[in-house]
């Protein structure tokens, strides 16, 4: 992926290093409610029922966490182009529509971080809280997806972001809140369909930002694409459930099956319209 010339984005908070202490479980948290968020795994849309007063937390007063790498700071810095293009994108996306695109702001953080939607933990992977608008993510989380997932490459890391990006995006257009008004009273297989259909949007969202991305950037190189979707691929919920050993139970999926999570983000690869993503109201996923 070509990156390096192109511009970084101010809407970066650096936290890492920051020591938390371990949170408190509050009202039935704790190791049963981390079990819970791992297995919903990495590219969580809305953590807030799992995590809003579920724990507490303060700053460790422990000596100071080491300094990042030169390797973990050049990693940052990529994180921080990709998010600018993502700026760009759908800044001109929403413009088109006659709607003003709100930048979300992206936090690193080392170990587990405060949001407004409550304490995470790195082991929940990267995610989006829509109560502050920020997309929150472990640079160590590339590690175990290069390492655990089998999916290694820059334009792999890359759709990571773009896909919490998407969430943002249906922030903004108030799909996510009516999924989650929705959601309300339904049975568990039911409010996880929904789920899936919210989570394969984001990847077609994912995929109309490399289509304009590299119509109007050129920042794709040879094997990049591939990269994307064996990452699309190896966070299917149906990959995931194998992996742990266990049988694969499509009503329990909240983020969408490998083939299903690689043919929206294709989708949407392939027109550059968002349009085309409405998995609302599509008959097959």
């Amino acid at each position: 992926m070509r990156w390096k010339q192109s511009r970084r984005s101010t809407n970066v908070d650096d936290r890492r290093g920051r020591r938390m202490s371990r949170p408190v479980a509050m009202g039935g948290g704790g190791i049963g409610l981390l079990i819970i968020v791992v297995v919903a795994l990495f590219l969580g849309v809305d953590p807030t029922p799992l995590l809003q007063n579920s724990t507490s937390t303060s700053v460790s007063s422990g000596p100071p966490a080491a300094p990042p790498s030169a390797e973990q700071n050049e990693l940052a810095d990529f994180v921080s182009v990709v998010l600018a293009d993502t700026e760009d994108t759908w800044r001109a996306q929403f413009a088109e529509g006659g709607q003003r695109y709100v930048e979300p702001t992206l936090v690193l953080f080392t170990d587990r971080v405060q949001s407004a939607c409550g304490m995470a933990g790195s082991a929940m992977g990267p995610f989006y809280c829509p109560a502050d608008q920020q997309i929150y993510i472990d640079l160590g989380f590339y590690d175990e997806l290069r390492s655990r997932f089998r999916a290694p490459g820059d334009f792999a890391q890359a759709y990571v972001i773009a896909h919490e990006v998407g969430h943002h995006v249906q922030n903004l257009l108030g799909i996510s809140d009516q999924v989650h008004n929705s959601q309300r009273g339904l049975g568990k297989a039911e409010a996880n369909a929904l789920s899936v259909r919210l989570e394969l949007q984001a990847d077609c969202f994912a995929g109309v930002w490399a289509y304009h991305a590299q119509r109007t950037r050129d920042i794709l190189e040879e094997g990049d694409l591939e990269e994307a979707l064996n990452a699309a691929s190896a966070i299917g919920d149906d990959r995931i459930q194998r992996q742990a050993g266990g049988a694969v139970a499509p009503d329990s999926f909240t983020h969408g099956s490998s083939a299903q999570r690689v043919r929206w983000f294709r989708r949407g690869f392939e027109t550059g319209d968002g349009g085309v993503c409405d998995t609302f109201n599509a008959r097959n996923l």
